[in-house]
């Protein structure tokens, strides 16, 4: 978001493109007179892309040749990339898992049952590695489910706590493509989940099957669904 931010300026939104675009790095004086500005207008906009990681600056010799005197401060592009979606799309994520299935597909299985197996093998590594790393001791559902509700905002999956040991889950980061092939995604995303509870050492919790329009598929609720609301604290 600060990157965008940065670009929003429109001065310093083409500048940036320019240098994209070059192929090469751009001195203050070039990047300034692309867009018809003052090179130190151009100077201040330039090292706020910088600050944002968008672009990346040092000291060279504009062709090569060396003269006397202080060399210029150019500036290049960084691998920075920009992608804003409202809501969060993770259509990368699902691109990852489906691109490991069919490396790793098995031949007792097919390309679904390897995108499901992937989808869930992703999930536990997940949930192992943040386990390893913050070390919650155990986890019943409720200390469980605010465990994981860290993830469910990174991924985008705006979970919302409709009761202790219950998460609902207000956004799909698969959609729409979930809307295309639903039985594979959404298998794939309760798979994921799934595999991020196993990993986590969340006891009492399972992912399963609940579409809503415009929501996940799925959402995080007991093991026996007659004890909702009604277990008590972790302790």
């Amino acid at each position: 978001m600060d990157s965008v931010s940065v670009l929003s300026e429109d001065s310093r939104r083409r500048m940036f493109t320019y240098i994209r675009r070059a192929g090469r790095a751009v001195t203050r004086d070039e990047a300034a007179a692309s867009v018809g500005i003052s090179r130190k207008l151009a100077a201040f906009h330039l090292d706020k892309l910088v600050d944002a990681g968008l672009l990346r600056a040092h000291y060279e010799t504009p062709g090569g040749i060396r003269k006397v005197g202080r060399r210029p401060k150019v500036y290049g592009p960084t691998a920075a990339q920009i992608t804003v979606s409202i809501p969060d799309r993770r259509h990368e994520l699902l691109a990852h898992l489906l691109l490991d299935a069919v490396l790793t597909e098995e031949a007792d299985e097919n390309a679904a049952q390897a995108a499901v197996r992937t989808a869930e093998q992703r999930g536990r590594r997940l949930g192992e590695a943040a386990r390893e790393e913050t070390r919650p001791g155990r986890l019943g559902p409720e200390r469980g489910l605010t465990a994981c509700e860290g993830l469910l905002e990174e991924y985008g999956y705006e979970p919302v706590r409709e009761a202790p040991t219950r998460l609902r889950l207000r956004n799909c980061p698969f959609h729409p493509l979930a809307a295309k092939a639903p039985e594979l995604v959404c298998g794939m995303n309760q798979a994921f989940l799934s595999g991020y509870l196993v990993g986590l050492e969340v006891r009492g919790v399972q992912a399963v099957p609940a579409p809503e329009p415009g929501e996940c598929c799925v959402q995080l609720c007991p093991n026996d669904p007659d004890r909702d609301d009604q277990m008590p604290q972790d302790h």
